[in-house]
């Protein structure tokens, strides 16, 4: 089996490994972008309501589990709201005479690989169970009746926030759903894309008050078992624990169940894949506990990432909340898009400050708090075009709210960067989310380097929502070369390579 570090090297890009690469998507066998089940009683809880008027960029901005001030109820989680908002489909748009579905979410190659299951107590709008959402209809499959929550509670070592919560969530991804394109670094799109996915339900749970946190530390095959998947064909990837009620009861026994599924494609398989991700398993509940612990012991030196150093510091000057923009979460979402042409036209420095300042303030999880760092990312931006700021490759630090310039760009070299991609090198802005992956997986084993690409997913997804409260500003993420990104930002950033990239800036009129 290979380790993180192994499956990380394995699956760069290059510019030898795209130019010599002989193969294609085959189109006639390409997968649905959903999971049709052709057993399973389906339920309607209602129709998504609009999430509340809070600012996204307020919520966008929560690293606590519960945000200050506003407590939700278990009683008012609102389960359709919540999975539309992170997953559902949220415009249909006629491309090239055909009608095309839009989610909430971005997702690499709009494959739509991740799925989201909910296990509950009881609600208001529905009895206790476990529920697979259907992003087309709005709808749940009935995969249990019941409460099965106390096995979440288990299988992540009595985690506070899962052995709380009236409602977890659990996000998979279905490998061949995406590496039908994307072949072998699927394993990485699995985080990113869950982790957009991510965001939005952060943003949209904390907007309404409801405490909810990430939480990657977890038994995986009582998670499988529960679900009734094959971790070769789909696997759990990471819980997020949503509102604050009574204790999750005790586990009890779990039946073996096989929902059947409608399969619409031939799957190749990709072997790396499942083995990337069995690698990185968690025995029990308390090897994931155990786990978790070995974060509180962790400093920055640890974790490969890097504070101030000598280079020529930029104050930026984010906007307060009385004065940002009160684009609320639902529109915001709903209004998201992936930008394709940017004008050179440059953008306010203070955009861009709030930008990052709501994006990169780290994301809740069980993972960090107290003295250890929040994040195993450190940021890079290059920038473009912004008033006040000269152009140039800087690394982001968010406890000082400060840009450090640690060398040159030009806009051919970020499209060079970035596959040869000119809308990169077009856009005002670049965000590298970037981590030692050695260092990550030495301190905190395989199951680190999920964490990490998760972070970068999840960072992503809040670059989103954070560019798209802003009326004239858009966005996109992209892939890149991996070992270039480093050598450009290097020395700074000599023992990291890049998670994720997202650029934004102006539109092409």
């Amino acid at each position: 089996m290979v380790d993180a570090r192994q499956y990380h090297e394995h699956s760069k890009h290059s510019p030898q490994s795209v130019r010599d690469t002989d193969w294609s998507m085959d189109f006639d066998n390409k997968p649905r972008p959903s999971k049709v089940y052709t057993d399973l009683p389906r339920l309607s809880l209602g129709d998504p309501d609009s999430p509340p008027e809070t600012p996204v960029l307020s919520a966008v901005a929560t690293k606590t589990p519960t945000p200050e001030g506003i407590e939700g109820t278990p009683s008012d989680i609102d389960l359709p709201t919540l999975c539309h908002y992170a997953a559902g489909v949220t415009k249909t748009l006629e491309l090239r005479g055909e009608q095309a579905s839009f989610r909430a979410a971005s997702c690499t190659g709009k494959l739509y690989h991740v799925d989201l299951y909910a296990v509950t107590g009881p609600l208001d709008t529905a009895d206790a169970g476990v529920y697979h959402y259907d992003p087309e209809s709005d709808e749940f499959h009935v995969v249990r009746e019941g409460d099965y929550r106390g096995v979440l509670a288990a299988a992540s070592g009595g985690q506070r926030g899962v052995a709380n919560a009236p409602v977890t969530l659990v996000a998979t991804s279905t490998w061949w759903r995406n590496s039908w394109k994307y072949r072998d670094r699927t394993y990485r799109h699995a985080f990113w894309d869950s982790g957009t996915i991510l965001a939005n339900l952060l943003a949209t749970a904390h907007g309404a008050g409801h405490r909810a946190e990430v939480v990657a530390g977890f038994a995986d095959e009582p998670v499988v078992d529960l679900l009734g998947l094959d971790p070769e064909w789909e696997a759990p990837l990471e819980l997020v624990a949503i509102g604050e009620g009574e204790s999750a009861p005790a586990p009890g026994s779990v039946d073996h169940i096989d929902p059947a599924i409608e399969l619409d494609s031939d799957p190749v398989e990709f072997p790396i894949l499942h083995d990337a991700w069995a690698q990185s398993t968690l025995a029990d509940g308390a090897a994931a506990e155990a786990w978790r612990d070995g974060f509180s012991d962790a400093t920055a030196v640890d974790c490969g990432i890097h504070g101030p150093g000598d280079g020529e510091l930029v104050d930026l000057d984010p906007v307060d909340s009385e004065t940002a923009s009160g684009r609320p979460v639902g529109n915001t979402i709903e209004r998201r898009g992936s930008l394709r042409e940017y004008s050179h036209e440059p953008i306010s420095d203070c955009k861009l400050a709030t930008v990052l300042d709501r994006a990169l303030r780290g994301v809740p999880t069980d993972c960090f708090g107290g003295d250890a760092p929040d994040s195993l990312l450190d940021y890079y931006v290059l920038v473009h075009a912004v008033e006040g700021i000269p152009s140039g490759a800087y690394q982001y630090h968010p406890e000082q709210d400060v840009l450090e310039r640690i060398g040159d760009i030009a806009r051919d070299s970020a499209t060079y960067l970035a596959l040869g991609q000119e809308v990169v090198g077009d856009a005002a802005v670049n965000v590298f989310t970037m981590a030692d992956v050695d260092a990550v997986v030495e301190q905190f084993g395989n199951r680190g380097y999920r964490l990490a690409q998760l972070e970068g997913g999840i960072a992503l997804g809040r670059l989103y929502l954070a560019t798209y409260a802003h009326r004239t500003l858009g966005g996109r993420g992209f892939t890149f070369y991996d070992d270039l990104v480093t050598q450009h930002l290097s020395p700074r950033a000599q023992n990291q390579t890049p998670m994720t990239l997202f650029a934004f800036g102006k539109p092409e009129k």
